[in-house]
């Protein structure tokens, strides 16, 4: 069995075919995922990491969750770029992330275990001194909050947060005299002072927000808030920069960057399935906000899709399945939450969703993922519509009020039972499963490119 350090070392089965495959062999590439989330976007980057010098995060929190399946190694990345796990690579966390610093929970937590795994993390890892800083009282008013509009209005009003504060941490940033960034973490006196100033309010607030829920509440302490603060500043001083710089520099280098999305396009912010979306920009529309660079130097989009989807949390899910299927889905799918554990609501692939988030996105290519998952049933059925109300929807309703109403309209494809793992060329699946991927091509209207037949790097299958 290899070791950790080993297992990270880079592909060795065509990732300069892979490139030309989806189109990217030349300029910057995003990848997104294209439904509401664990999709398997971190395999692709993992992947495509090879022939790109630099990755960049560009949204989110560790509210997101990236796995990485090396050999028999499983990674699982929270906040740092899944390029992490090539050394000569540059990782950059850009300003539109949102970063708990901590050891127990954040960024100092996961870069511990990655070293401990032989995993090199040092000069090839670089935070923005513009991102902001999840502290911990962003965790309570996240669980407060959502349990207050719980309670306030209906169970299934609740968001379903995973707690990690990065709600409220994005509300912080965006009413300004609240909020902290990285690089005030290296300014002492600075934080000191601020933090005296923003935990008196957060206790007031806080304190209103138990007394609602029926909560105990206990006030924090700005001087212990600080002294934590100030030390995860100093433990992470190597990596704090002005990323803005750091990346026109490597554009204007000549070297390739290679974006990553977390969390998914469905979570957005202004264009998911509103209010139960995620606090940031996850298309590919968020990657100049949150990283300072044009929407010039972005050429190739690859959205990833898997095959069924799956849903963590509150909001609409229109082909959700409560029955043996979605439990054959979920188990087969192995859908638990990469952060939190949680099982994952799991149903037919809504083809229409897919459409949307790729025209959403500017999706030049496709990668599809698991597609072994579905093996064994044997009939598959695709949302192409909906129909709300005595109306026929063609298109993708991303009001969560409609699509919570909305019925699905299927259409049925032939099932394949053959077990697909094993395939290392796309001409070597079953003819259904090609057929299965062939309709999913013309249906969204943008080339399906690789087709993943499980997490692992030799499991990714380019397509012509």
């Amino acid at each position: 069995m290899p070791s950790d350090a080993q297992a990270v070392a880079a592909p060795t089965a065509g990732p300069g075919d892979l490139l030309e495959r989806l189109g990217i062999a030349a300029g910057h590439a995003a990848v997104v995922g294209l439904q509401w989330g664990d999709e398997g976007k971190g395999q692709l980057v993992d992947l495509l990491t090879a022939r790109y010098d630099a990755v960049v995060r560009y949204n989110g929190g560790n509210n997101a969750g990236h796995s990485v399946h090396i050999g028999d190694q499983k990674f699982a990345l929270h906040l740092l770029p899944s390029g992490i796990l090539y050394p000569d690579k540059l990782n950059v966390i850009g300003n539109g992330v949102v970063i708990d610093p901590s050891l127990e929970t954040g960024i100092l937590k996961e870069i511990t275990g990655l070293r401990e795994r032989g995993v090199q993390v040092g000069d090839n890892l670089r935070i923005s001194d513009r991102a902001h800083v999840v502290l911990p009282y962003h965790k309570v008013q996240d669980a407060l909050y959502d349990g207050a509009v719980a309670q306030a209005w209906e169970s299934n009003a609740a968001i379903g947060t995973t707690g990690r504060g990065i709600g409220p941490c994005y509300a912080d940033k965006a009413l300004r005299s609240t909020a902290v960034r990285m690089g005030e973490l290296l300014e002492p006196d600075k934080l000191r002072s601020k933090l005296q100033r923003v935990v008196s309010i957060k206790n007031g607030l806080l304190k209103a927000l138990a007394d609602q829920c029926g909560q105990p509440f206990e006030p924090f302490d700005p001087g212990v808030i600080f002294e934590q603060a100030a030390a995860q500043g100093e433990a992470l001083r190597p990596f704090i920069t002005d990323t803005f710089r750091l990346l026109h520099d490597t554009i204007d280098g000549g070297k390739r960057v290679l974006f990553e999305g977390a969390n998914a396009a469905l979570l957005d912010v202004d264009h998911g399935t509103y209010p139960f979306v995620t606090s940031s920009s996850t298309s590919a529309l968020g990657v100049g906000s949150g990283t300072g660079l044009p929407g010039r130097c972005l050429n190739h989009v690859v959205g990833v899709a898997k095959m069924y989807t799956s849903r963590v949390g509150g909001g609409p899910h229109p082909t959700e399945l409560n029955d043996a299927i979605g439990e054959h889905i979920r188990n087969n799918g192995n859908e638990f939450g990469t952060t939190t554990g949680r099982p994952r609501r799991c149903g037919w692939l809504d083809l229409t969703a897919v459409r949307y988030s790729a025209q959403l996105n500017g999706a030049t290519a496709l990668c599809c993922t698991g597609l072994s998952v579905l093996s064994g049933l044997e009939e598959l059925k695709v949302c192409v519509g909906y129909d709300h109300r005595g109306r026929r929807l063609e298109h993708f309703p991303p009001d969560a009020d409609v699509l919570a109403e909305a019925t699905p309209v299927y259409e049925t494809l032939p099932g394949f039972s053959e077990q697909i793992g094993d395939a290392r060329d796309f001409d070597e699946l079953p003819g259904a499963a090609k057929r299965y991927i062939e309709r999913v091509e013309a249906f969204v209207g943008t080339p399906v490119r690789v087709v993943c037949v499980g997490p692992r790097r030799d499991q990714a299958l380019p397509r012509g």
